[in-house]
């Protein structure tokens, strides 16, 4: 009987084992979905121009950048108070704009798996229309990544676990590279692949149902915006930014917008946040601009939501404190309002600037792109308190005395909608020139004699608590005084 029952007892054990081994094959290895490695570029695409509106040029980057540049006023007594203030336990935070910093990095992650994918020796290794967009959103990601954070790391990142601690490269390699580089390779693929009639993405595509010609003046587009970035620092560049530019024109660039959001099943993410938190409302900087012009797109952009009448002046701490108070932007209620990922208006209020800078003609661009903007503040589907503005932009347009100083006003108050990372760059690439043709009027932007307005963003804390070189970056950077690299700085 005992003999048995230690017979019996080593079989199960031996069982158990067994059991154990085959377990551990499957442990950290999803069994119900393909692997990725089989999975066609075409469907990865989707999520990467979802994640790349979403969650890169929108979310918490945009967010704060908004009180920064004054364009919206921080409220709701939480986290966009604080901002407001510029409480450095707030604005200077790792964990401030982690989620951002996550996602963008799994974007980029995405997209090197296509990029794998779709090159030479890849899984679709002939779809070089995919290609060229993967190349192109990637920029783009990069592009926010470094213009708010500097130094970071890039040729090691998004390799999964290839890399577990990535270096950090100088924002100088990360533009040569994977930004401006990279746009060269998609433009080449992108001319290669609208020669060819291809159209591998199709219904996967959600920006352009896979037009190459639609992708090429996008990726032209980028390129003109990252060279004029670059002019703090190679000053001859404008005849560059002029050529990429004008070659977006000819592809028929018109603007890149995700227009995915319906408003009911799935909103835009400016409403979304504004709907759940109510932390933002209107800005003195732009009404004050805005009246002064006879603007009437300040009707869209000051609505007297709770009937106070009251807009938000920059600093004001009580203010700041309330809550569903304060005049907001009419879109903030439109759910359904697209997110530019770059807008038609942008890209010809860079055409005026390299104009208005060369001694050039920029009278067009400028009315131009001031018409775009005016259609996009007319197209918000919650115009109960917008105005129609049929032929206004024009008229306004020729009212105006084109200089540079209005040229970037304008692009200013064209940006307030969803492009403040950009106008953050604006204000702090002008400022490196010596320039200030916007007035930022917040209080609390110096304090004690020292300056609380922030030059670059805080790297993300996931990074900085399982890398060693994130964290000693992390340290060794003083968000208030250490300028990026392209703005006059070192790092």
């Amino acid at each position: 009987m005992k003999t048995s029952y230690k017979i019996f007892a080593l079989a199960s054990l031996v069982t158990l084992a067994s059991c154990s081994e085959g377990t551990m094959d499957y442990i950290n290895k999803d069994t119900h979905n393909p692997a990725v490695g089989v999975v066609p570029a075409k469907y990865s695409i989707t999520d990467a121009i979802m994640s790349s509106a979403f969650s890169t040029v929108s979310g918490s980057y945009a967010w704060y950048a908004s009180t920064f540049t004054e364009q919206e006023f921080g409220t709701g007594n939480n986290q966009f108070k604080n901002a407001e203030l510029r409480i450095k336990s707030e604005v200077a935070a790792a964990t401030t704009y982690n989620n951002e910093w996550n996602s963008t990095y799994a974007n980029i992650a995405n997209l090197r798996q296509v990029i794998e994918k779709t090159s030479e020796g890849g899984l679709n290794e002939d779809q070089i229309d995919i290609l060229g967009m993967a190349q192109t959103l990637f920029a783009l990601n990069f592009g926010v990544l470094t213009d708010l954070h500097g130094d970071i790391p890039c040729s090691q990142a998004g390799y999964g676990t290839l890399y577990l601690t990535p270096v950090i490269d100088t924002q100088e390699s990360v533009y040569n590279d994977a930004i401006l580089g990279m746009l060269d390779k998609a433009i080449a693929n992108l001319e290669n692949a609208k020669s060819q009639l291809m159209n591998n993405a199709k219904d996967q595509d959600i920006l352009f149902a896979g037009n190459p010609a639609k992708w090429l003046g996008f990726a032209y587009a980028l390129k003109a915006r990252y060279l004029l970035h670059t002019m703090v620092v190679n000053p001859s560049v404008l005849s560059e930014v002029l050529t990429a530019a004008n070659n977006a024109v000819s592809a028929g660039f018109d603007g890149v917008e995700l227009t995915v959001f319906n408003g009911v099943d799935c909103d835009n993410p400016w409403s979304a946040f504004w709907w759940s938190r109510s932390y933002t409302g209107s800005s003195a900087t732009v009404v004050k601009l805005f009246e002064a012009r006879k603007d009437n797109r300040l009707s869209v952009y000051n609505y007297d939501r709770f009937g106070n009448n009251e807009y938000g002046i920059p600093g004001n701490a009580e203010q700041a404190g309330l809550t569903e108070a304060l005049n907001i932007p009419v879109w903030l209620e439109d759910g359904a309002a697209p997110i530019h990922l770059f807008s038609k208006s942008e890209l010809y209020f860079i055409l005026a600037e390299v104009k208005a800078r060369q001694g050039g003609d920029a009278a067009s661009d400028f009315k131009t792109a001031i018409e775009a903007s005016f259609d996009d503040c007319e197209a918000t589907n919650a115009v109960p308190a917008a105005t129609k503005f049929e032929n206004n932009g024009s008229d306004y347009a020729a009212g105006l005395t084109v200089s540079l100083k209005e040229i970037m006003v304008q692009k200013y108050l064209s940006q307030c909608r969803d492009e403040q990372i950009e106008a953050y760059n604006d204000i702090r690439r002008c400022k490196a020139l010596g320039e200030n043709f916007i007035t930022l009027e917040n209080s609390k932007n110096t304090q004690n004699g020292e300056n609380y307005w922030p030059e670059r963003f805080p790297y993300g804390n996931s990074s900085v608590i399982s890398n060693p070189i994130v964290k000693k970056a992390f340290e060794d950077t003083n968000i208030y005084a250490d300028k990026i690299w392209i703005y006059g700085g070192t790092k």
